[in-house]
């Protein structure tokens, strides 16, 4: 398949996930009455329904979807290693310590969200002093930095469930799990994934080239240090963006990227795009699911994820093989 044909598949699939999170649900609406709720302002069950819950929860998913894929390609570039993913570096652990931490005292959501803001800076703050010592850039001491940070996060955030409330309990594992559920606004996440797109797509030779290591980077001109940090940062700022909006929903920045590229697609200026699309239908898809399966109870976005990402990833590898 052509990268041009791959690239209009995967649109058109990222349009029927998004229709078909408009259409299921509760209260099952057609294809009509979804039509007429987005172009005609007419009040109605169906328009409230379209405008208030589903739409700005399938647009978060998408995009929440989206960031962490672009977040996974971006980090593999860094490290070089196709199996690195947004929650390496320690930033998510920082985040949800300091969610955790809010919801532990009783905050609010606003309150919680600021908290979980700040434990991410706090976080990828501190990768970045530890990893970058008299202006040497050193990816293997990046990578060792945030699974050491990781694990410090991870022994706090056991501590604070363990003495947590009951009550507070399920919402804590909830969003360690990934809940769109209270998802607001994601006009901001949007923003960021298309400057972010746009950004890497123009340095996507630079990114085919360090693929290749760094010696060779460098004799095909890249300048290596600006572009391992705006990788780093490009890629924090997305899976900062990612746990606001939809909490830890795990395993989609590692197999969304690694999947297209078992199936050939290796160039950034398509993979980037690429990704995007997939790892935002995969979340679309499996926050449907989220919702249905258990209805009325909802179940964690990132369970769901895993659950279909595990087959997947083993039967792209198994034909790989």
């Amino acid at each position: 398949m052509s990268r041009v044909r791959l690239l209009i598949l995967l649109l058109i699939v990222a349009a029927a996930s998004l229709l078909g999170a408009l259409l299921v649900g509760s209260v099952s609406l057609t294809v009509a009455q979804v039509v007429d709720a987005l172009l005609l302002p007419t009040p109605g069950v169906a328009h409230d329904i379209v405008w208030q819950l589903r739409l700005p929860r399938a647009l978060a998913a998408f995009v929440c979807g989206g960031l962490l894929a672009m977040s996974g390609v971006l980090l593999q570039v860094l490290l070089r290693n196709p199996l690195a993913d947004p929650y390496v570096l320690g930033i998510s652990g920082g985040a949800a310590l300091g969610a955790l931490g809010a919801m532990l005292f009783g905050a609010t959501l606003v309150a919680t969200n600021f908290a979980a803001f700040a434990g991410a800076l706090v976080a990828m703050a501190a990768v970045f002093a530890l990893s970058f010592r008299s202006g040497d850039w050193n990816p293997h001491r990046l990578l060792l930095t945030g699974v050491v940070l990781s694990s410090g996060c991870a022994a706090l955030i056991s501590l604070i469930l363990a003495v947590a409330p009951q009550a507070q309990l399920k919402g804590m594992l909830f969003w360690l799990m990934g809940d769109l559920s209270d998802a607001g606004s994601s006009g901001f996440a949007w923003l960021l994934l298309a400057v972010l797109s746009a950004a890497f797509i123009g340095l996507a030779g630079n990114l085919d080239a360090m693929t290749l290591g760094n010696l060779k980077a460098r004799v095909l001109g890249v300048a290596l240090k600006p572009v391992q940090a705006a990788l780093y940062f490009g890629a924090a700022a997305a899976t900062v963006a990612a746990v606001l909006l939809g909490g830890s929903i795990g395993f989609v920045g590692m197999m969304a990227p690694h999947a297209l590229r078992l199936l050939g697609v290796h160039e950034h200026r398509v993979l980037l795009p690429a990704a995007v699309l997939c790892g935002g239908v995969f979340v679309t898809l499996a926050d449907i699911l989220a919702r249905t399966l258990w209805a009325p109870q909802q179940l964690p976005v990132g369970v769901l994820t895993a659950l279909i990402g595990v087959p997947v990833m083993l039967f792209l590898l198994s034909r790989r093989a």
